[in-house]
């Protein structure tokens, strides 16, 4: 097919970047390595869907390509878009071929989605039991917990790391690659001394969790990983793809770009894109270098395409975008252009201390808002979260709702776990972490009686018919024989998924009243979890989806939600990645913020800070603020005391960077008192200098 409707309305670099390779003589099409630097809001996601329609329509097998991004809500909005762009290009009102083009294009979604299906595809080569588990983060901690007391690990005299330390360094190990000391000495020093003890908890992790046969966040990529450094395997996983195309490829770590040369060692059909300046996950273990070597890889080099026409930001934005990563050492080098035009001038203001600072931000934003600009359009940024406590006071103060992003995810809810506890017990009757949970929601089944319940189990081939012999304990025998006619249920491979989630929480219900003292507030959560659940082919799936890629809670929020249809915006910088708002307003733009005083003994960390101080200035479309308190006053005092320290100008405010702001300054009610005293000219004058000279 020689239709090209469907590159009309993109720009030059993105038409060269969708196109690039050559059809081949029958149907297909093929290229080489392809790296993508897709500059903020240079229309990133259109492009990469522009690239999978361009390949179907030259006949791509939809199955044979494989779509890789960091959020399951990315991929979905993938499959749309090339469907859509498909459907306008094959000029199909109701759908015909590019339907079948949107279920068959079935490998999109994350690096751990697509790791779980790969496993499970090929678990007898690597002596998995494909009906293996996987945990959450919380299960994963509780795990290492265990297993902290066992080994007497808790009870040291001197403090030993807790559950979720273990465990980020535990998989900061598997996903850099890097040995334990080298770990423990660049990122967790205080934590250096207990080497050999960690080493201890992490092989009793790793076999306790072959023993239940549940794996971790980690392991989907560790297993693929491994798989994928024998050749052939990774020959024979490698062929089953035509194209791989890579979404964020700056946030990969050494795992996942190991894993991507295995699938296409010659870079045959690989397209990643991504942008080296909003690479700021090194604290998850992401390598900026994988971006930054990835036309090295291949022989002969990868094409590189750099896409700089921004369609968010006016230029005002963008020129002070642009100066701040201009001064970064290493980078691809872009200039950001704005299709929008000139725009208002981005500021940069001054206030005395930060409760000034939050009445400015109070003042602008309702400033804003009569100016037509909702709450909802508008965002404060910050670089840690209790950096908004006082403007969150003073918003209330205000009566400005918002909503503040971080708080529980929807998996992280009680009454949520117990039900897909009961599920993946179900799933895999090996789960003891999953058993254990279920077992204690009865009356009366409290740790030991769980235990003695699961060891009875065990010592039965993990039959669930074997719960009819288990007597136990009396206020939980009404519910033990609804428990045990469930999981045999449950368990039946001739059951359809259909329904099981219904019977699930039928089993639940009276469990769930008893529990939670609120629990109709609850009960749309699981409305909701009955309502996802229609949405997978299977509980193996289902289970699987949820637990790597959850939803946001509905309940168990921080606070009463807030009823107001309009409310703004409060989030992190690492949070705001991939959002963008008509106004920005950006606080504690100082040295300690800006970069962060964690980061400033290492120069690749001060790098990481430049490139987060980037991504908050390119989520303003119209309208930027950066706010410089001076003076910040010091925890630990009473509360007349006024010791404080002055904040330096953030080091990546450079001359050059200020010549694209205005400067401008604030004064807040607490300084406003000494402005407007007026002098009095009835008064007598006193000479001051005279009185002075005469006490000596």
């Amino acid at each position: 097919m020689s239709n090209t409707s469907h590159l009309e309305k993109l720009n030059g670099p993105q038409r060269k970047a969708v196109t690039f390779g050559e059809p081949l003589p029958e149907k297909g099409f093929k290229s080489g390595p392809l790296l993508i630097v897709a500059g903020a809001g240079t229309g990133k996601t259109d492009t990469l869907a522009h690239r999978v329609a361009h390949l179907v329509i030259h006949g791509v097998d939809p199955a044979r390509i494989l779509m890789l991004t960091f959020t399951r809500r990315a991929a979905t909005e993938m499959r749309r878009r090339a469907h859509d762009i498909t459907k306008k290009a094959l000029n199909e009102t109701l759908g015909g071929v590019s339907q079948t083009i949107l279920q068959r294009l079935s490998w999109a979604g994350t690096f751990h989605s697509i790791g779980n299906r790969l496993l499970r595809h090929y678990s007898r080569h690597l002596k998995l039991d494909p009906q293996f588990s996987v945990m959450d983060r919380s299960d994963a901690a509780d795990l290492m917990d265990g297993l902290r007391q066992e080994l007497g690990l808790a009870a040291k005299e001197q403090r030993f790391p807790r559950k979720e330390t273990c465990l980020q360094i535990y998989s900061y190990r598997v996903n850099t690659q890097r040995p334990l000391k080298e770990t423990l000495e660049q990122q967790y020093p205080w934590c250096a001394q207990w080497e050999a003890d960690l080493t201890r908890l992490y092989r009793a992790y790793v076999e306790q969790k072959q023993r239940y046969n549940v794996l971790d966040y980690d392991d989907l990529l560790l297993y693929w990983h491994v798989m994928m450094s024998d050749p052939r395997l990774a020959q024979h996983v490698g062929s089953n793809f035509d194209h791989v195309l890579v979404d964020e490829y700056q946030d990969t770590n050494k795992l996942q770009a190991e894993i991507l040369h295995g699938l296409k060692p010659d870079g045959s059909g690989l397209t990643v894109v991504g942008d080296d300046a909003q690479a700021i996950y090194s604290f998850r273990a992401a390598a900026v270098e994988n971006i930054l070597g990835f036309p090295d890889r291949f022989t002969p080099r990868a094409e590189v395409v750099t896409l700089a026409q921004n369609y968010r930001s006016t230029q005002e934005v963008l020129d002070v975008s642009n100066a701040v990563m201009a001064e970064a050492p290493r980078q691809y080098r872009k200039h950001l252009l704005s299709i929008r035009g000139k725009g208002a001038r981005a500021r940069i203001v001054t206030v005395d201390e930060l409760q000034t600072q939050a009445e400015y931000v109070c003042t602008e934003i309702l400033r804003r808002r009569e100016a037509n600009v909702p709450l909802k359009r508008q965002a404060v940024l910050f670089r840690t979260s209790s950096h908004s406590d006082i403007l969150e006071v003073e918003l209330a103060k205000r009566k400005i709702p918002f909503v503040k992003f971080g708080g529980l995810k929807f998996l992280e809810a009680g009454h949520i776990k117990d039900l897909m506890s009961l599920l993946r017990w179900a799933d895999n009757p090996r789960n003891t972490l999953a058993a254990f949970r279920t077992l204690q929601l009865m009356p009366g089944m409290g740790p030991v009686n769980a235990r003695k319940a699961i060891e009875h189990l065990e010592s039965n081939g993990h039959a669930f018919a074997a719960l009819k012999t288990f007597a136990p304990p009396q206020p939980a025998s009404g519910a033990w024989d609804k428990l045990t006619e469930l999981m045999l249920a449950l368990a039946d491979p001739q059951r359809q998924w259909l329904g099981q989630l219904h019977l699930a929480r039928d089993w639940y219900k009276p469990h769930f009243e008893r529990i939670y003292e609120h629990f109709h507030t609850r009960i749309g959560d699981l409305d909701q979890l009955e309502l996802l659940s229609g949405q997978y082919p299977s509980r193996e799936r289902f289970l699987t989806e949820l637990t790597l890629d959850p939803p946001n809670a509905t309940s168990d929020l921080a606070g009463q939600p807030v009823l107001d249809e309009d409310y703004l915006i409060l989030t992190t910088i690492h949070s705001a990645k991939g959002m963008e708002w008509d106004t920005v307003y950006l606080l504690n733009v100082v040295d300690g913020s800006f970069p962060s005083e964690f980061s400033t003994g290492k120069p690749e960390l001060i790098e990481e800070e430049r490139r987060l101080l980037y991504v908050a200035l390119t989520r303003a479309q119209n309208d930027l603020a950066l706010v410089v308190p001076l003076k910040f006053h010091l925890t630990n005092q009473s509360r007349q005391g006024d010791a404080h320290v002055y904040g330096g100008r953030s080091r990546f405010m450079t001359e050059k960077v200020l010549k694209h702001l205005e400067a401008t300054s604030f004064h807040g009610s607490s300084s406003a008192g000494g402005d407007n005293l007026r002098a009095d000219s009835e008064s007598s004058t006193l000479d001051v200098s005279a009185r002075l000279k005469e006490m000596w």
